[in-house]
């Protein structure tokens, strides 16, 4: 039980860096932390969020692995990681982008959701 919620919590803190990493970049310039918007500065930059990401993400998966000792087989891990990456998606856009969240949106998720507890069912 213990090493499950380690593996979530580690997998959380690892999905907030993919996410600033995939589409923090969009938000950059806005923030000041580059004059232009040069694509390979930014490939660096989220490569560096990313490195953070990978320091969180591979400790979860090994910790969290049946085979390890963990309470996860790699698709159970790879759903928990889909559905964190998701919902903190969700966060991160409300924070950071203020995009507009549709009912179509919400309802799209459902279904991931639905998707996800079809694989924990026993």
């Amino acid at each position: 039980m213990k090493n499950g919620l380690y593996t979530i919590l580690l997998l959380g803190i690892a999905n907030v860096f993919m996410n600033m990493a995939w589409y923090g970049h969009l938000q950059f310039q806005k923030w000041g932390l580059v004059k232009t918007n040069w694509l390979p500065g930014i490939v660096l930059i989220s490569w560096l969020i990313a490195l953070v990401e990978y320091v969180f993400q591979v400790p979860a998966n090994k910790l969290g692995y049946i085979e390890n000792g963990g309470p996860f087989t790699i698709i159970e891990l790879k759903t928990i990681q889909e559905v964190l990456s998701l919902g903190l998606f969700v966060l991160v856009n409300a924070l950071v982008f203020k995009e507009n969240f549709q009912l179509k949106h919400l309802i799209g998720f459902l279904f991931i959701l639905f998707g996800a507890w079809i694989i924990f069912k026993k």
